[in-house]
């Protein structure tokens, strides 16, 4: 019968163990907290899927993109065809770029004395582009960022108040054994549990999303830098 009470009393300690148990013993300023934490790991972890997703179908857009610029076709004919919608940032640059001459050529800019400031102009509006465009796949990473450097000490903050709650559960109840203490400390560590949840995956994601979108910014302005030169050639050729 005494084993049998044992059991017990351990079965309700486990059930007090549970994250949610956990989460309802706690005052209202651990409970704010906690649900700060679980909010900030739930939206890590959708811009995470999000940009990772993204950043996929990005580069496969752009290396097809890539493989029929350099196939040898008409670039015309190829703006023709991505102009009204391009699906990568590449072809946003090349259809800015592309744009930009069209308009110069339809007002006869394109002469002698006048290409100088033609090219300033298509070098600046890819320069713009280029920015932009990778202002929008950066979209949020400073999100991911302030959660891996603040979680923690949120989770923190949830673990100092809750050894504080123990100290205030002993001192009221004159009592220190493990029964009294436990419910605090266990919901002190829980807290700090879900800072380093929200927190590690933030961190490791947003140092690959960023070395990442750092290799795929080199490789516009790469992009960039080689149409701005095929473009100076047709500039000089028709200047003649």
């Amino acid at each position: 019968m005494e084993n049998s009470g044992l059991s017990e009393q351990a079965g309700a300690a486990v059930v007090e163990l549970t994250p949610w148990a956990l989460f309802m013993h706690g005052d209202m300023i651990s409970r704010v907290l906690m649900v700060i934490l679980v909010v900030a790991s739930v939206w890590s972890w959708a811009i995470i899927l999000d940009k990772f997703i993204r950043m996929s179908r990005v580069r496969a857009a752009t290396d097809a993109f890539e493989n029929e610029f350099w196939s040898g076709g008409s670039l015309e004919t190829l703006y023709d065809r991505v102009a009204d919608r391009p699906d990568n940032p590449m072809a946003v640059i090349f259809v800015s770029a592309m744009s930009e001459w069209r308009r110069s050529v339809e007002r006869g800019i394109v002469q002698k004395g006048l290409t100088t400031g033609l090219k300033e102009r298509i070098d600046k509006v890819m320069t713009v582009t280029i920015g932009r465009e990778m202002e929008r796949l950066e979209r949020f990473l400073n999100f991911l960022a302030s959660v891996g450097s603040t979680a923690p000490f949120i989770g923190l903050m949830g673990t100092v108040w809750g050894i504080m709650l123990s100290f205030s559960a002993i001192a009221s109840s004159k009592n220190n054994s493990l029964a009294v203490v436990a419910p605090g400390i266990s919901h002190a560590l829980f807290a700090t549990l879900l800072g380093l949840v929200a927190a590690i995956p933030a961190v490791l994601a947003y140092n690959i999303l960023q070395s990442t979108l750092s290799r795929y910014g080199n490789r516009l302005d790469g992009f960039a830098d080689e149409f701005s030169a095929i473009l100076s050639r047709q500039l000089d050729e028709r200047a003649k």
